[in-house]
This record gives C-alpha cells, structure tokens and sequence, in this order.
C-alpha cells in the first residue's frame, strides 16, 4: 500500500458537508484527500505549492459556481493541467457539454455510484501520469537528461522579470568543456556523448541552491540561472564547478590545457531594469566566457554588469 507521502491527493469540492463525507470517506483509504466548500477555497489549494492531483468538482455552489473555478483554474498556466471531474446534480446535456467544453475531463450526475466514480478517478489518474511523463520528457535535453534550451529560455526570461519586481540581483554562467571537439575527432562521438553525460551530471550536482536552474545551452556549453546571486555567489558556484570536473579527471591527451578534461566559464549579474534587455546578462556571461578561454582555459571570469569594473576570476 502507498505511504501517505506518495499517493496521489484528490480535493474535493462542495458546499454540502455530507457530500464531501460520503466522497472523502470512501477515497481516504487509496488517496490523500483535501477538502474545499468554496470556490475560492479551491483555488487557493490548486494554485498552492502543494497542488492536488485531480479535483472532483460540485457545479451548484453559492458565490463562484463550478463552471467559473474550471474556467479559472484552466486559465492558469500552474493549474490548467489538473484534471477535473465534475460531479453534480445538474443532469441536462446542455449542462454536461458546457462542462466538457471549458476544459473538465469528465461529468459525473448525482446519484453516483462509488464505484464508478472511483473507476474514473483510476482512469484519469493513470492518463495525468502518462501526460506528465511526456511533458517532463519534452523538457528534457535527450542526451543529457538536464533541462534543455527552450527550458532555459523560458526559465531565464521567468527570472528577469522577477527580478525587476523584486529588484534583486540575476547572474547567469555560461560553462564551455575546454576543447571538445578534439576530443571528439580523436576519441569518437561515443565517447564524447559519454564525457558530455558525465560533466552534465557532475556541474549540476555541483548546483545545491533549489531556485536555481541548471541547463544544456548547446553542443558542449551548458548555462546555470541564479537568482538573487551578486559577483561573490557566481565565483563560489564557478569555481566548485571546476573542481568538479576535474575531479572526473576524464582523460584527454589532445587537449592544451592538460592530460584530461578541464572546463571555462564565465558568469555575470546585474540589477535588472524594465528598459534592460535579457540579452545583456547572456552576453556579458559570454564576453566573461570568451575572457577565461582566451587567458588559457580551465578557469572562470565574471563580472557585476551594474558596477562595469567590478571582475572577479581564478588563475
């Protein structure tokens, strides 16, 4: 039997006390239940940091009816996915087919059946987890298996826009492996897509903080998104990155630097402002970048594009 930590939770919604009984009372055994006899209540839970994993849904409710908290949740990018089922004493066809059209997965008329309800909350568990296996995995940079460009995009462009709210600093570092593509030419691609899994692995487990976010950039570059990070947070994390690497110690004889694989980066931060552009953090990240390979490699550079001569780096 699952532990109360992994089964699925169900919130039940309705304004009648004895109607949540009798539904809570016969899921309590296979499912975390929570409870709402409101519809703002419900979207307070759905929309928390701790979202429930199907809502059954009443229609007739005073104040916010069940077709407007559908209508809201759907609208909302952090709940549209939750399934709902509506389960109601509205009985005509023009009542279902509204249902289904704002976004419901299925409608379910009073009296219920226990049994069939609980089938179809099996049914639309077991479709949710099919759904949110292929969403993770479109995230997912293939080879790697960290977040992927278009996740980056999206996450970084996220964080700015949070940052000027909150006025707090953005850094962003950008994390090239020193001469890949000779090893690549000399070792085989096998091996290089082996080396690449294995820096990715090691510079994100080198990544502790929960906010940020670590990601494949490109080919042999990655990138990391800090949030609330000034000059002296981006050189801690860049230089526990290259520590990391080079303790993998994956050899590499082709490359100038030395006898194994060795990685550059180059980060920066700022103070982001409404006229500010995104594009001005990754390209000073990268100009930082380009820097470190230049002096030789294996070493970081970052700057503070707030305070333009503000630098730090290593070697």
């Amino acid at each position: 039997m699952n532990s109360d930590t992994t089964k699925p939770t169900i919130l039940i919604v309705d304004d009648l006390p004895m109607n949540i009984k009798l539904l809570g009372d016969s899921l309590k055994s296979s499912y975390r239940v929570r409870l709402a006899t409101s519809g703002p209540k419900a979207l307070a839970i759905a929309g928390s940091g701790n979202p429930p994993d199907l809502i059954l849904l009443d229609i007739v409710m005073p104040g916010m009816d069940g077709y407007e908290v559908c209508r809201q949740l759907k609208a909302r990018r952090s709940t549209r996915n939750i399934p709902i089922i509506f389960i109601t004493a509205k009985d005509q066809e023009k009542d279902e087919t509204m249902g289904l059209e704002i976004g419901a997965v299925d409608y379910i008329t009073k009296p219920f059946s226990l049994p069939i309800v609980n089938a179809r909350i099996r049914t639309h568990l077991e479709l949710k987890r099919h759904r949110d296996i292929l969403e993770n995995l479109s995230t997912l940079d293939g080879l790697t298996g960290v977040p992927n460009r278009r996740t980056f995009d999206e996450r970084l462009s996220m964080e700015w826009r949070r940052a000027i709210r909150e006025s707090t600093f953005l850094a962003l570092l950008m994390v090239d492996i020193d001469h890949f593509k000779a090893f690549n030419d000399n070792y085989g691609h096998l091996a290089g897509d082996d080396c690449l899994k294995l820096v990715a692995r090691s510079l994100a487990a080198a990544v502790k903080r929960p906010g940020d976010y670590f990601a494949r950039y490109g080919g042999e570059e990655f990138a990391c998104i800090l949030p609330q990070t000034d000059l002296g947070g981006i050189g801690h994390l860049a230089e526990s990155m290259l520590a990391c690497i080079e303790t993998l110690h994956i050899p590499h004889r082709y490359s100038s630097v030395a006898d194994h694989v060795t990685i550059s980066v180059g980060g920066a931060c700022l103070l982001p402002t409404a006229p500010a552009d995104v594009n001005v953090l990754i390209e000073a990240a990268d100009r930082c970048l380009y820097e470190a390979k230049k002096e030789g490699r294996n070493r970081q550079r970052a700057i503070d594009i707030s305070l333009p001569l503000r630098r730090v780096g290593t070697r």
